[in-house]
């Protein structure tokens, strides 16, 4: 356990040393503030283009906006703040192997399922800090212009996004054990998420793939309810310990 705490210390001062962590938590943070800055400001912009697209022959109508409004627009930022994430953490394992500092750290005592754990605690401990901070900013800025009452299961919304970005994370995770180059541990995680998108086209399966989980938003809407995720969150919890105890196993026999 000590050693566990001491690469956890040593990690988690590098991101603050690097400014990475701050970084990505200013991006999640302003990703939070315009989810309802947007929605607030769509009604000034429409009626400010209403002359100009009326020169077109279109007919801008009055538009109304509620919180529904910017969850939607929080569901559509969330991926690319995701994206941040994936890119900052895609060379955790791969910059070590380049550098040689892992050989330091296994010479001094520290067993390598520990340094495998810290990572990727690391990785999810930032992207889950990160994603709540971003919803709690939308949250309070919503109650304060409209009324999240009116918006119907936010937090299991919420909550199912979160566990889709942890299914990604972990995926990063085991390539990061299988490769050793930043850009096959990115490629490895991006084709399998690619290959969930393109699987969807079967309807027996898309209801146990974890991309599924992006369309927590129905949930907003009352287009879908709570059960209908019930298969895919089976699925992406399963997947998920698997691809991580899988890359513990092989991290335990990487030649480094």
């Amino acid at each position: 356990m000590s050693t566990f705490i001491a690469f956890w210390k040593k990690e988690w001062m590098e991101l603050l040393r690097s400014g990475k962590f701050i970084i990505v938590l200013l991006i999640f943070a302003l990703f939070g503030i315009m989810n309802p800055a947007i929605a607030k400001l769509t009604p000034w912009l429409m009626e400010t283009m209403a002359d100009s697209l009326q020169d077109t022959g279109l007919q801008v109508t009055t538009v109304t906006v509620d919180a529904t409004t910017s969850w939607t627009q929080f569901y559509k930022n969330m991926p690319m703040a995701l994206i941040v994430v994936v890119l900052l953490f895609g060379s955790m394992f791969t910059q070590e192997y380049q550098r040689g500092t892992l050989v330091l750290v296994l010479t001094k005592g520290y067993p390598r399922r520990n340094v495998y754990l810290v990572k990727t605690w690391m990785a999810l401990f930032i992207w889950t800090i990160c994603f709540w901070l971003s919803f709690l900013i939308t949250w309070f800025y919503n109650s304060y212009y409209w009324d999240n009452g009116s918006t119907s299961n936010i937090l299991p919304a919420a909550a199912l996004f979160w566990l889709f970005g942890i299914w990604v994370l972990l995926l990063l995770v085991f390539f990061s054990t299988v490769f050793s180059e930043t850009s096959g541990v990115l490629a490895g995680t991006g084709a399998i998420v690619l290959l969930s998108y393109v699987v969807t086209i079967f309807p027996n399966v898309q209801d146990y793939l974890p991309v599924k989980l992006l369309g927590a938003q129905g949930l907003l809407q009352q287009s879908t309810v709570i059960g209908d995720y019930g298969q895919a969150v089976l699925v992406t919890v399963v997947v998920s310990a698997a691809a991580a105890i899988a890359g513990m196993l092989l991290f335990e026999k990487k030649r480094i």
